[in-house]
């Protein structure tokens, strides 16, 4: 074979190469300079090996999209993650408008949409209400995983693998800047993890966020 006839450290490099998953951060944020956390998170993971930072808004400022370049960047990619403010309980814009453009019948969904059947997916969320807000008993009347259902059915209708949200809320009580920090390096672990094939999915789909216990979550090595 191929690997008979190469050096045991290039083998070791290819074998391990194979088992890393590649990253795509579909980026919305219209009001981006005024985000300190979305800054802050998005300087943490964006240089990442294995990561694609993609942001829709310096790509597309006239909402042109291109499909067909979205499309391969999807297929050439293994997680998905949708990165952007929980602007009333719902995306910014471009956001919107990336799903109704990209996620085409025939290639999405439907009898032979299957492109991104099994990818991992899940959103990376910022929000001015704190924790307490987002339940029955609090002012947005629901928890963040009810209120984002409609993106776990889309991506559901596209046979993706889905997981919580990675949700930094209270943002408008104002982040000091070591909490900033903090949320910004356990973006960073996290995405690390998911790229080494270092998370335990199963115990990640059950949970609130996705980031309320990365320490039982992420196998470290």
């Amino acid at each position: 074979s191929l690997n008979d006839a190469l050096p045991i450290c290039l083998v070791k490099k290819l074998n391990t190469e194979k088992t890393m998953n590649n990253i795509l951060i579909l980026f919305g944020h219209p009001a981006f300079r005024r985000s300190t956390i979305n800054a802050a998170l998005r300087e943490a993971v964006e240089t990442l090996d294995g990561v694609t930072f993609h942001d829709l808004y310096a790509s597309y400022p006239d909402f042109l999209i291109d499909v067909p370049h979205e499309q391969q960047l999807c297929e050439s990619h293994d997680i998905i993650i949708f990165q952007h403010p929980f602007y009333w309980y719902s995306t910014p814009s471009i956001v919107k408008e990336w799903f109704d453009l990209v996620l085409e019948h025939g290639w999405a969904y439907g009898s032979t949409g299957n492109a991104l059947e099994g990818k991992i997916t899940f959103q990376t969320l910022t929000a001015g209400g704190s924790q307490e807000n987002y339940c029955a008993d609090g002012l947005n009347l629901f928890t963040i995983r009810e209120l984002t259902t409609p993106f776990r059915s889309t991506v559901n209708l596209c046979g993706m693998d889905w997981l919580p949200p990675f949700a930094v809320l209270g943002i408008h009580q104002g982040l000091p800047e070591k909490d900033r920090v903090r949320h910004a390096e356990d973006y960073r672990r996290t995405l690390i993890a998911l790229r080494d094939n270092r998370v335990d999915l199963d115990r990640a789909r059950v949970g609130e966020l996705l980031n309320q216990d990365l320490n039982g979550l992420i196998n470290e090595v």
